[in-house]
């Protein structure tokens, strides 16, 4: 494996953590997996002001806390693959914070970003929004520990609307681009080794996989 700190990465429903626990798996790799639990989600679901921006920096800084302990480990010497891509938190800040937020959280942003090593490979996992809600709804309903509650559909359209724009213009390291309609997470091996044939096979700049059913 060419690559040594892999990120995936995809909107709410997409599938990362389970992809990058696999993959982790096959490789003999790390799985680092973000703490999804967030003691302010549920009041920015909700509505409740200040919400966004008091769950926005949560998450900002337990993934730097994340990256930085990591690195201190000398982790990053062998194989790692993430369930998430450190620069794409200004994805929901963009889109959840107002302007005076995003200020303090821009400032904030810049001073713990020097710190965190970019991956040398990122896998954006692709889905149309209809099929994120279909995956939302199903976890929330067989999953005990799935999030107690489901984005509003406008809401996960908006996020995924915005993924899409970042990575049609991300080009920071090599970029595999996955369709995931068809792509069971959970079943077939045989879907996930011919990923990693392809991840093996990557080299600079993006690639668009579609991967067989």
């Amino acid at each position: 494996m060419s690559f040594q700190h892999i990120a995936v990465e995809g909107p709410i429903g997409a599938g990362k953590t389970s992809l990058a626990a696999r993959l982790a798996s096959k490789l003999d790799a790390t799985a680092v997996l973000e703490d999804a639990e967030n003691p302010f989600l549920a009041d920015f679901y909700s509505g409740r002001q200040g919400a966004a921006l008091q769950a926005q920096l949560f998450y900002l800084l337990n993934r730097h806390r994340q990256q930085i302990s990591l690195r201190q480990a000398n982790l990053f010497a062998q194989t790692t693959i993430a369930d998430y891509l450190f620069d794409r938190d200004k994805i929901f800040a963009y889109l959840n914070l107002d302007d005076n937020e995003l200020f303090i959280y821009q400032r904030l942003y810049d001073l713990l970003v020097k710190d965190v090593p970019s991956p040398d490979l990122v896998i954006y996992l692709q889905a149309p929004t209809d099929v994120l809600l279909d995956r939302l709804h199903a976890r929330h309903r067989d999953d005990a520990d799935a999030p107690a509650l489901v984005p509003e559909a406008d809401y996960v359209r908006e996020l995924n609307e915005a993924y899409q724009h970042f990575f049609f213009h991300y080009s920071a390291t090599p970029l595999l681009v996955v369709e995931t309609s068809q792509f069971d997470l959970h079943a077939r091996d045989e879907a996930v080794e011919d990923l990693i044939r392809q991840i093996r096979s990557m080299n600079r700049g993006t690639r668009y996989y579609v991967p067989r059913t």
